[in-house]
């Protein structure tokens, strides 16, 4: 059985991080392990008075156990980081266990429509491109892709020289493949467009763009494309899968926003998954 650790935080109410990635990457038939990088009562988004409990200084001793009972891992998926420390803990960790078998997968999670995540900076995405540069797969949204580039971001009118443009760029930093999401060339269509530097070759792939704002539909999207990648290294394939599978959970989800604001409706969506 193949073997994925998501290294991200987990809320104990809230369809995000850990929540999403570990039934995900369970129903693909992997093995899923976590390293929490903190504890909080409810997800951030839309909620006050939450509870947090950071966990960062737990992270080097499970890493250094794991190393002495010479645990293998496929690969290695990070998502919400929350500091500085624990983007060079997590560093750390790949260079412990990095092999030639296995891949390291990074979401660089910082923002969104053109701004930061609260609490994140330039400086920190500094932090975060160099952890991307020991990635094999980077995950980054346009906005994300902008701050690791150092560029302003542009929400729309581009066309698909720009992307390419962007993705080889980003490729530059040192992952081989770079995946990018939420590209769109019209109203009705969004998707993703990767590049894989070692082949020069572009791939695309589009689905309906459906109005409206769904949490958590990004850590769905990045856990189901790790997940993919580790059960048949097919990056179109791996892609094709993610997208539809995150807007099988969309469509699930319109209609119930009111009382599903916090996440889609994933679960709902789980043996479609398994069949893909």
């Amino acid at each position: 059985m193949k073997r994925i650790v998501s290294i991200q935080d987990i809320s104990c109410f809230g369809k995000c991080s850990l929540t999403v990635a570990l039934p995900i990457i369970s129903a693909m038939g992997i093995e899923a392990c976590c390293i929490p990088t903190a504890v909080l009562s409810t997800h951030t988004g839309g909620f006050t008075g939450y509870t947090y409990r950071d966990l960062t200084s737990d992270i080097p001793n499970i890493a250094a156990h794991w190393n002495s009972i010479n645990l293998n891992l496929d690969a290695v998926y990070t998502g919400y980081l929350g500091s500085f420390e624990q983007i060079k803990i997590v560093s750390d960790f790949f260079d412990t266990f990095k092999t030639d078998d296995n891949l390291l997968i990074v979401d660089p999670v910082m923002g969104d429509k053109g701004k930061f995540y609260a609490g994140f900076n330039e400086a920190f995405a500094l932090e975060m491109k160099n952890l991307c540069k020991k990635a094999d797969v980077i995950l980054p949204n346009l906005t994300e892709a902008a701050l690791l580039l150092g560029e302003e971001y542009v929400e729309s009118g581009y066309d698909e020289e720009f992307i390419k443009n962007m993705l080889i760029r980003l490729s530059e930093i040192g992952s081989k493949i770079v995946v990018l999401t939420g590209v769109s060339f019209n109203d009705y269509s969004q998707g993703v467009m990767s590049y894989n530097s070692k082949t020069g070759e572009f791939f695309s792939y589009f689905s309906d763009n459906i109005p409206g704002y769904f949490h958590s539909t990004g850590d769905v999207f990045s856990s189901t494309l790790a997940g993919a990648l580790v059960k048949e290294p097919n990056m179109s394939k791996a892609i094709k899968i993610a997208v539809d599978f995150t807007v099988d959970c969309i469509k699930h989800t319109v209609g119930h926003e009111k009382e599903h604001w916090y996440g889609v409706r994933f679960e709902e969506c789980l043996p479609s998954l398994m069949n893909m």
